[in-house]
């Protein structure tokens, strides 16, 4: 009983939230043609409006972690969820670009406590030793967010219309906030004493720790480039270079998320178990990270024959780089757990915002024929994306275990 009550009420309303998030995240590259035809948007006003929701992410990211660790994550987790819904209504009352980024901007800050507040209450709740298996359970769950913001989002879309479905993740964002808000527990925050100025001035402990930018940078990149693609570029390319249709697109993400689903779990559980028997997480964390660079090289090159082979380990292998979070938490004093994840978060999504309006932008460069983006576009943002993230592959690769197994100071 008492694993059951704490995963129960901890885990399962926060994970509804995060199942919501990705779904808010994922779902533009299902309606992006739609967008496009309906408001004239070209790639680079699509690729901003789509990563909208990554800058707000990203900007919140830092005061999130303040009142994470001042407030709790019961209480921050529930209000900006009402901001998500309020974001989504916006969004599907939209009748130009300027309403939409707006409405996409609110969605993504009134989400952005999906991780970082569940990976604070775990911290409460639950023993170190198995942060990295409840981290990819979780991260699981957001998974089947991603998945059915795919097909099933597209077979909705088709039934009932694009705002329709944003009316609906409204009221669906709304229940959530009230559910987290009455059915989480409440625990003592450690440092409760701290001042908000003593809490902001430990950002710069964070940042300039070697350590943390070794670990941080590699996960920053590989899934600052995931988000990208899998948010918006992932359904653009199946169409204009791969040649899917609007149905096989959406398969193919649908199996891109699973594998995304596969590699949460397998990585999180695989990462603790293998720790027991001397194989290091951070071991676990390199060994996923170079495959996932492999498949993205792969996609820059065209593979279009083997795609959904390249997709599936993809995805399965990139959801690695969630380890850094189980390799960053020991490195600082408990009372921080929320400030070190929202520092590395901030860096995902800021990132992630760059990449995903700089694909836009980089494909804005060619012709467009019939609708579609031109193929050498893609190669030429895809293989930029792949040679960043192999310049912080590189530098973590000779990184030992011993380095991230120091105490908490």
């Amino acid at each position: 009983m008492k694993v059951f009550c704490p995963a129960l009420k901890v885990f399962c309303p926060f994970a509804a939230g995060y199942f919501l998030s990705f779904f808010f995240r994922n779902v533009n590259a299902i309606i992006s043609k739609d967008l496009a035809g309906e408001f004239a948007l070209t790639p680079a006003d699509l690729g901003l409006l789509t990563s909208m929701y990554l800058l707000a992410f990203a900007a919140f990211q830092l005061p999130l972690g303040v009142l994470l660790d001042r407030y709790g994550p019961r209480r921050t987790v529930a209000a900006l969820l009402c901001l998500a819904a309020m974001g989504a209504a916006l969004f599907a009352l939209g009748r130009d670009l300027a309403a939409l980024s707006l409405g996409r901007a609110l969605i993504g800050l009134g989400v952005s406590a999906g991780l970082m507040g569940a990976i604070k209450a775990f911290s409460l709740w639950f023993p170190l030793e198995r942060l990295a298996t409840l981290n990819g359970l979780y991260l699981g769950v957001g998974g089947l967010g991603a998945l059915a913001a795919t097909a099933p989002a597209e077979a909705l879309v088709a039934a009932l219309g694009w705002r329709a479905m944003f009316w609906m993740l409204s009221c669906l964002a709304a229940l959530i906030a009230l559910i987290v808000y009455l059915v989480v527990p409440e625990k003592p925050l450690p440092g409760g004493g701290q001042t908000i100025a003593a809490q902001l001035r430990s950002f710069g402990r964070v940042f300039g720790t070697p350590a943390f930018w070794r670990i941080a940078l590699p996960m920053v990149c590989g899934q600052a480039i995931y988000l990208a693609l899998q948010g918006l570029w992932l359904g653009p390319w199946l169409s204009d270079v791969a040649g899917r249709t609007r149905h096989e697109m959406a398969n193919d993400l649908l199996i891109t998320a699973l594998g995304y689903i596969a590699g949460s779990v397998c990585f999180g559980v695989a990462a603790d178990r293998l720790a027991q028997f001397g194989v290091s997480r951070l071991t676990v964390y390199k060994l996923g990270l170079t495959t996932s660079l492999a498949m993205l090289a792969l996609l820059a090159a065209g593979a279009h024959s083997s795609v959904e082979v390249v997709l599936a380990v993809y995805a399965f292998t990139g959801i690695s780089a969630s380890l850094a979070y189980a390799l960053l938490t020991p490195l600082f004093p408990p009372e921080m757990t929320g400030r070190v994840s929202t520092a590395a978060n901030t860096l995902i999504f800021g990132v992630s915002f760059l990449m995903q309006w700089g694909v836009g932008a980089a494909l804005k460069l060619y012709p467009v024929l019939d609708g579609r983006y031109a193929a050498a576009g893609y190669t030429a943002a895809l293989a930029t994306l792949a040679a960043l993230q192999l310049g912080a592959l590189a530098w973590l690769l000779p990184m030992r275990p011993k380095s991230v197994l120091q105490p908490r100071l």
